[in-house]
């Protein structure tokens, strides 16, 4: 059985072809029949053609149920991205066209998610900056209304049930659901009757008028919103997110042996004496990467990146394969991974543990002196990798002597070469995006009991850089040899995003050129690094960037400037990797066990694309609620022990508005509020054009770019919010403003954090 595709190519394409003809005029279903020269036997798969082109907003129906292509009728098909202020963005799917704004008023019953169809407002043009009309022009987008809904999203909803005095209802876990749903417990399907405070998972019934908030019945009852798991449980539901394999799945997978078949390892290429090694998180259970790096004569380099061979015991259309494909990729929650593969492969006989034979697909690449790639050469092989490591560990070797040891060697060797193809990537114009990430450390009960940021060190660079190599050179042979996969495609962004950032960027005093030059936004990322607002600005960045996709065209990849790139590095956990480690099979001739049509790409493409946006927005919901719980229990604690201070964090604003300062904690990777009722030291007045709060008696000044050390003054676990106070030092507390720039050259930081004297 294959992933499900596309059907009804050859139909689609006639239908396409007529509705785009000079002279079409607008046709219903019976009207194509004709025209098209169906029989009546035909017009079934007719109708199912033309509901599932309108549900990808291929097609659009008109009055009187006629049908034609969106873009003549002023008509923009997309999917709707809330905010939770109750505004929102039809995502256009066409390559270069912008976002549409819809009003909070103009939503109609669109729920976040939803494939929709909305109407273009020929004459309004709204501001990207300030949401107001102007004249057509940049950084203006157009404004539509929403009059049809595609395909819902979701028909379940997870919330909490509250009741008023008259009504139960459900606040949404998702602030962009930004309508509580009314429900009757007593109807409830589960034998539990739900308690207020309890989690809940709501069937939504038809919804026909924005005027009365939607009806639903709940299904599920999670259990009390404080209670241990639930919090879990609740994200699990609402990105439906499948907690067990299917008894068949788990049957393949236990027939496969948990070692390798020396039958197979004497097809292969024999690379268990070389000294190869893999470097992953400290708490990592499934490795599917390992390097080596030689030294070549002349200066030249060898470095080999062997990759976990899922492919041989994942057969095309079999059980485990079509369930890897609905998975599509494997998703970490904070205190859990739900794993693309059984733990049979995924932690067992596909893992590249050391002092085991493990069967790989390798990529053996050639680096002249200078680092450009002179020969590529790929191959089914085994291995027994020599040591595992952590990047906490690898970090701590290269920090020492070369000396020290045969591993030690090994890894300053890599990183030499690692170093050397990093200088080379900026060099071509990639930019560095690197995020800190934030682990949250879990009790055995699930609490947060420590918060640790993990920086992007050159342990985690060496590695980086090995796999972008592979990833790049299979994309380039892929593409030259003509053979049908998957590429990582990167679009350019919109000129109008990046002139918004532009204008964000000057708020903390930064000048800068024009921004859709990439040198320009070299240099930005250069002058922000070390700096407190480097996080903000390029979380600013990524904003106005477009998202990364699965795509059958080698389209580039923008962030990494690189034309051609791939996934091929991670087939444990993303199913793309898979698919492009059957298309390099089809070099080797081994052509029946991997072919995958055209059609079928496609869908894959669409469909790991979706999974792949379900599984990172889960992941940062599970982190940022983990974060909640922390600031909470440190709450808990403080009204437990009065006589303990506070926990104090530095803190940074980022932008500031007439109800208060947003803040971002670099060491958490948070943003939170801190309420303008806060500032109870003195009466401060706001500034919107300097954008910045100024005491009426002491004038003292709070703006964007300042440095304050806070404390957790309440959070609201509805909103998903963490509001915080400013912690005030002694009387005799300076706080000196930062230094404004007046005529300093470009793209430097001038700023001067406020400083707090020592109790």
């Amino acid at each position: 059985m294959k992933p499900v595709i596309a059907p009804g190519g050859e139909l689609r394409a006639k239908i396409l072809r007529l509705l785009d003809s000079p002279k079409y005029q607008p046709l219903d279903k019976v009207e194509l029949t004709k025209k098209l020269g169906l029989s009546a036997d035909d017009r079934h798969d007719l109708k199912e053609l033309l509901r599932q082109m309108e549900q990808e907003g291929a097609v659009a129906r008109i009055k009187k149920d006629r049908y034609v292509r969106p873009d003549t009728a002023d008509l923009f098909p997309g999917v709707i991205h809330f905010n939770d202020k109750g505004y929102a963005f039809v995502i256009s799917e066409v390559p270069g066209q912008a976002d549409l704004f819809i009003t909070a008023e103009n939503t109609w019953v669109a729920l976040h998610g939803d494939r929709v169809l909305a109407r273009v407002n020929r004459e309004g043009y709204i501001d990207a900056k300030d949401r107001r009309y102007r004249a057509p022009g940049a950084g203006q987008r157009k404004e539509g209304r929403v009059i049809r809904i595609l395909k819902r999203a979701s028909e379940t909803v997870v919330g909490t049930l509250q009741k008023s005095k008259q009504f139960y209802y459900v606040v949404a876990d998702d602030p962009r659901f930004i309508h509580n749903v009314y429900v009757h417990p007593e109807q409830t399907t589960p034998a539990k009757r739900p308690d207020v405070g309890d989690k809940v998972v709501v069937r939504l019934e038809a919804w026909e008028s924005r005027h009365v908030n939607p009806e639903g019945k709940i299904i599920e009852v999670l259990g009390p919103a404080a209670a241990v798991g639930v919090d879990m449980l609740s994200i699990i539901r609402k990105y439906h997110l499948p907690e067990e394999f299917p008894r068949p799945v788990m049957q393949a997978a236990g027939e496969i042996p948990e070692t390798v078949d020396e039958e197979e390892s004497v097809k292969r290429e024999d690379l268990r004496q070389d000294f190869i090694i893999t470097i992953d998180p400290d708490d990592a259970r499934d490795f599917d990467d390992a390097i080596r790096v030689e030294e070549l004569p002349n200066g030249a380099w060898r470095l080999g990146v062997h990759i976990a061979d899922v492919s041989h015991y994942v057969p095309v259309g079999g059980v485990l394969d079509r369930e890897a494909f609905n998975r599509g990729n494997s998703v970490y929650l904070a205190d859990r991974v739900i794993p693309m593969l059984p733990e049979r492969l995924s932690n067992g006989v596909c893992s590249l543990k050391p002092k085991v034979d493990r069967l790989t697909y390798s990529v053996f690449i050639d680096f002249g002196k200078a680092g450009g790639v002179r020969n590529v050469r790929f191959a089914r092989t085994v291995i027994c990798s020599a040591a595992r490591l952590t990047y906490r560990e690898a970090f701590g070797l290269l920090q020492g002597s070369p000396k020290a040891s045969p591993l030690a060697a090994a890894l300053h060797r890599a990183w030499r070469l690692a170093s050397m193809l990093r200088e080379n990537r900026f060099k071509n114009g990639s930019l560095e995006l690197d995020m800190p990430e934030v682990k949250v450390h879990l009790d055995k009960n699930g609490k947060p009991v420590k918060l640790e940021k993990i920086e992007n060190d050159i342990s985690h660079q060496l590695i980086e850089e090995f796999m972008l190599s592979a990833n790049e050179v299979v994309a380039r042979e892929l593409k030259n040899r003509n053979v049908p996969t998957l590429y990582r495609i990167h679009e350019d962004p919109d000129a109008d995003r990046l002139l918004e950032f532009r204008d964000f960027v000057a708020s903390y005093d930064y000048r800068v050129g024009d921004l859709t030059h990439r040198p320009e936004l070299q240099k930005l990322l250069r002058a922000v690094r070390g700096q407190p607002e480097e996080e903000a600005i390029k979380l600013g960045l990524l904003k106005s960037l477009k998202r990364a996709a699965y795509d059958v065209m080698p389209q580039g990849h923008y962030g990494l400037a690189k034309v051609n790139y791939t996934h091929f590095t991670s087939p444990i956990r993303r199913y793309a990797d898979l698919v492009v480690h059957r298309s390099l099979a089809l070099l080797t001739g081994d052509e029946k066990r991997t072919r995958i049509s055209a059609a079928d790409l496609n869908a894959v493409a669409a469909h790991i694309s979706n999974t792949e946006r379900v599984a990172a927005d889960a992941e940062r919901e599970s982190t940022k609620l983990k974060k909640l719980e922390y600031f909470q229990n440190l709450l808990h604690e403080r009204a437990l022990d009065s006589d303990e201070g506070p926990t104090t964090f530095p803190a940074t604003v980022v932008d500031v508005r007439n109800y208060g300062l947003l803040v971002e904690l670099p060491d958490i990777v948070l943003s939170g509020l801190v309420h303008v009722s806060e500032l109870d030291d003195d009466f401060y007045q706001f500034d919107p054009v300097r954008l910045r709060f100024t005491g009426k008696r002491k004038r003292k000044v709070y703006g964007i770019g300042d440095h304050l050390e806070v404390e957790v003054a309440n959070v609201d676990t509805f909103k998903r919010q963490v509001d915080f106070r400013i912690v005030s030092g002694s009387e005799e507390d300076e706080i000196v403003p930062p230094v404004r720039r007046q005529e300093e050259p470009p793209n430097k930081f001038f700023g001067q954090p406020r400083r707090r004297k020592k109790r």
